[in-house]
C-alpha cells in the first residue's frame, strides 16, 4: 500500500478536505500531488543527514518541545501526537506542520515553489496547496516516526527502508 493510500485509509485526506472545506475528490488529488516534493524532501534531509545520525529523528526531536513537552514513546509516540493533531475536529495548528517544511525544504521559497508548481498542474488553488502542505507535512512526518518507532534496530537504517517502500509506492502509483 503506498503513502497516499495510507493516508486516505487514516482519514487524513477526509480530516484536511472537511478543515479546509473543500470536496475529498480535490483533497485526494492533491494531496496524490503533493506527496512527492514532501517525500523527496524528507529523503533529502535524512541522506543528508546520514553521516551525522541526524535525519527525521532530529527533525521530530526538535518538534517534540512543541507537542506538549515529555513525549514518551520515542519517536512512534510523538507521530501519533503528530497524526492525532491532524485528525482532530479542531483546527490543526500549522506550525509544526511549518517547521517540518522549513527542515525539509529549506525555505518557505521552496514550499511556496512546490504550491506553485502543483497548483500548474492540478489547477488547485495555488492558497490551498499552501494550507495544505504543512498539515500533509505533519502527517507524512506523524505517519514515518509511527513507523520507525515501531521497528527495532538503528533509526537511521529503519528510516531508508520507509522511505524506500514509501518512494516506491509513489512511484508505483
Amino acid at each position: 500500500m503506498n503513502l497516499s493510500q495510507v493516508l486516505q485509509q487514516s482519514g487524513v485526506v477526509d480530516s484536511m478536505a472537511r478543515e479546509l472545506n473543500i470536496d475529498p475528490a480535490t483533497a485526494k488529488t492533491a494531496t496524490g500531488a503533493l506527496l512527492p516534493a514532501i517525500v523527496a524532501g524528507f529523503g533529502r534531509t535524512t541522506t543528508q543527514a546520514a553521516p551525522a545520525g541526524g535525519g527525521l529523528g532530529d527533525i521530530l526531536g526538535s518538534l517534540a518541545g512543541g507537542a506538549g513537552g515529555g513525549v514518551t514513546g520515542g519517536l512512534g509516540g510523538l507521530g501519533g501526537i503528530l497524526l492525532d493533531k491532524v485528525l482532530q475536529q479542531d483546527p490543526t495548528p500549522t506550525q509544526p506542520g511549518n517547521d517540518i517544511l522549513g527542515q525539509i525544504f529549506g525555505s518557505k521559497d521552496v514550499s511556496r515553489g512546490v504550491a506553485s508548481e502543483v497548483s500548474a498542474v492540478t489547477g488547485i488553488d495555488e492558497a490551498l496547496l499552501k494550507k495544505m502542505l504543512p498539515i500533509l507535512a505533519m502527517a507524512v512526518a506523524g505517519y514515518m516516526a509511527k513507523q520507525a518507532g515501531g521497528g527495532s534496530g538503528s533509526q537511521q537504517g529503519g528510516l531508508g527502508g520507509i522511505l524506500g517502500s514509501i518512494v516506491g509506492g509513489l512511484a508505483g502509483r
